[in-house]
């Protein structure tokens, strides 16, 4: 087969978000041919990475994987220069899209954003294929759960039935959550259209990872891997980390690693609060991830209380934390729950520092060998439900049906 992805967020291999990527080359391993074509803009470094002036777009081939950069609107925070960079992707995809001489026989449109999956729509339209919507985060939804929209703002309704259109032209709809299939059979799509694909990682990438032993230092090592953005609930970290502050014996570190659009205002809250104990890095590349994840004794994240976890999570850092065979913390409470599944780690309420706080020092009061099973755990839970081959598998079977 010949598949196309639109995926406005994509990155090759040695990028953050490398899920098209790493679906794409165990495909082409299988024999088919893979396009994806993706923002040449940042996401994480909000900053132009793939084109030089004056170029509209470029080819590039990884490992087979060919990658169509499409420029599109830069920005630097969340206003309308980034609905700017929304549509300017749908317009060019599609445009690069349709001026090729290729013809796929399957387009997935990655719902990112709804602009981006209904390029997607549209392309395989044009190039009489099949189209599959690949839903990543649920829009409006979620911007709703935030607080950003009201339910009956006019962007809202537009969205909702933006989302409804794709459902019902898609010949598949391949979702991210495990439980997403309940808001969208309450949409009236089929259960049996509805197939579930979790975000997963290349396990050979972490080899170069040193052996854990679960024993501390006179520095407890917390790290965050991931977006700097405002659904990963991180004030909760601070607070936690006020908390933690006078800690010794051993003292608690916590390091934030990656970026996004909410990092000016986190760095700036940690510098108000008068925090000694946290420390922010910048955006890493994938080839680098062992070596950024060997200083960790833990890895860390925070979800917000809101009614969308209903559906469950599915997260590339979870997968990244899974990998790294030690124990994870998990500030949340998702009906899908790997790290409670897998008995990988310790999981508090959302929301509540002074749990968080606990719950870290009950973990670093564990004997070793205990925190050593955690990761032990976490790393067996990866391989038999988000190793990228297995994954990989089952889209093939998906497109082939």
């Amino acid at each position: 087969m010949k598949i196309w992805i639109c995926n406005h967020y994509a990155e090759p291999p040695e990028g953050r978000a490398t899920r098209a990527y790493d679906l794409g080359r165990q495909l082409v391993l299988r024999g088919h041919e893979v396009t994806v074509l993706a923002s040449s803009f940042g996401y994480y470094t909000l900053r132009e990475e793939r084109l030089r002036p004056g170029e509209a777009w470029r080819e590039e081939v990884y490992d087979g994987v060919r990658f169509l950069w499409i420029r599109t609107t830069p920005y630097h925070r969340n206003d309308a220069r980034r609905a700017m960079n929304f549509v300017s992707y749908f317009l060019r995809a599609f445009h690069v899209g349709s001026s090729l001489q290729d013809r796929p026989d399957a387009v997935i449109g990655t719902h990112v954003h709804p602009l981006a999956a209904l390029a997607g729509y549209l392309l395989a339209k044009n190039k009489h294929a099949r189209f599959y919507f690949e839903v990543t985060d649920l829009w409006p939804q979620t911007l709703i759960d935030l607080g950003v929209l009201a339910p009956c703002n006019p962007i809202a309704i537009i969205l909702r039935r933006l989302e409804s259109f794709l459902f019902q032209r898609a010949r598949k709809i391949i979702s991210l959550l495990p439980l997403a299939y309940e808001y969208m059979v309450d949409r009236g799509v089929p259960r049996e259209k509805i197939q579930w694909i979790p975000n997963g990682v290349d396990v050979a990438r972490y080899d170069a990872l040193k052996d854990y032993r679960g024993t501390i230092s006179d520095v407890f090592h917390i790290y965050y891997l991931g977006g700097l953005v405002r659904s990963n609930y991180l004030d909760v970290v601070l607070d936690a980390a006020k908390l933690l502050e006078n800690e010794w014996n051993p003292s608690v570190r916590f390091v934030f690693v990656g970026g996004g659009t909410d990092k000016p205002r986190l760095t700036s809250r940690a510098t108000e609060l008068g925090l000694r104990n946290v420390e922010f890095r910048g955006v890493f590349s994938k080839k680098d991830i062992a070596a950024v994840m060997r200083g960790a004794d833990a890895f860390i994240f925070s979800l917000r209380n809101l009614p969308l976890y209903r559906f469950g999570i599915s997260l590339n850092k979870m997968c990244d934390y899974l990998a790294s065979r030690r124990p994870i913390i998990l500030a949340g409470n998702p009906p899908y729950n790997p790290v409670r599944e897998a008995k990988c780690g310790i999981v508090v309420p959302p929301g509540d520092p002074f749990a968080l706080a606990n719950g870290i020092r009950g973990l670093i009061a564990l004997p070793a060998e205990a925190r050593v099973e955690m990761g032990r755990n976490g790393f067996v839970f990866l391989t038999k439900h988000h190793d990228m081959r297995v994954l990989g598998e089952r889209l093939e079977r998906i497109l082939q049906d």
